[in-house]
């Protein structure tokens, strides 16, 4: 079973309950926009694992002017980001659809956002990073908050168990593909866990090479869409 596919099936238990759970240990989602650069004015914005719609609608209130667009693999999910997000009207367009697959309707956007969404991305965390890097002008941003670490063993095999890995591998990816203008840790209930928000522009070489997901990921992935197919 693919990654995709795992959380498919986590989330469809877990849309009717997730607004009612997570503000427990999902910090800083609502904060994000007060990171930005004050001179970034988005007339596009792109949030990837827009989940329940929750950070999109903050977005919106930041952003007035910008037409905003969400991805998820989850369907429930995306049903209740729908009802949230309706009195917005056609600002707002919400997709299902995996980041990174070939996506001809997807508009160019000047703000890619990420909220507690590449930790759950497992391996294909640093290609994602990378394609939000391809995607973005210059002088646009990428805004991520989410997971870093744990010194808790059995926290962090907990969480994998939620499909969240919380290795303090995202951050040497992101400084990679990207400048910061925001680039903090910060702890959680007193060291239980680590968690990040970071904001950066993409770094030249990013801009340079329209970067995807690398072969050997795709191939690999290809081969697991096949199996669930003819499953």
């Amino acid at each position: 079973m693919t990654n995709a596919a795992r959380l498919r099936r986590y989330y469809r238990l877990h849309a009717r309950i997730y607004d009612h759970t997570r503000w427990a240990f999902l910090f800083g989602r609502h904060g994000l926009p007060s990171a930005l650069p004050h001179d970034l004015r988005p007339r596009r914005v792109l949030e990837v694992g827009c989940g329940t719609g929750a950070v999109l609608a903050g977005l919106a209130r930041a952003f007035p002017q910008a037409r905003l667009e969400g991805l998820d693999l989850s369907e429930e999910m995306l049903q209740v980001a729908q009802r949230r997000l309706a009195p917005l009207g056609d600002r707002v367009r919400l997709r299902q659809h995996r980041f990174g697959d070939p996506d001809p309707a997807q508009a160019p956007p000047d703000l890619v956002v990420f909220s507690y969404a590449l930790s759950m991305f497992g391996p294909e965390a640093s290609a994602a990073i990378r394609h939000a890097a391809s995607l973005l002008p210059s002088q646009g941003c990428v805004a991520v908050v989410d997971f870093h670490d744990t010194p808790v063993p059995w926290f962090a095999r907990w969480m994998e168990v939620n499909h969240v890995r919380m290795q303090a591998h995202l951050l040497p990816e992101l400084r990679r593909s990207f400048h910061p203008t925001t680039d903090r840790v910060h702890r959680a209930y007193l060291g239980l866990w680590r968690w990040l928000t970071w904001v950066g522009r993409p770094a030249p070489q990013a801009v340079r090479n329209r970067c995807t997901w690398d072969s050997s990921s795709r191939a690999a992935d290809s081969s697991s869409v096949l199996a669930e197919r003819n499953a």
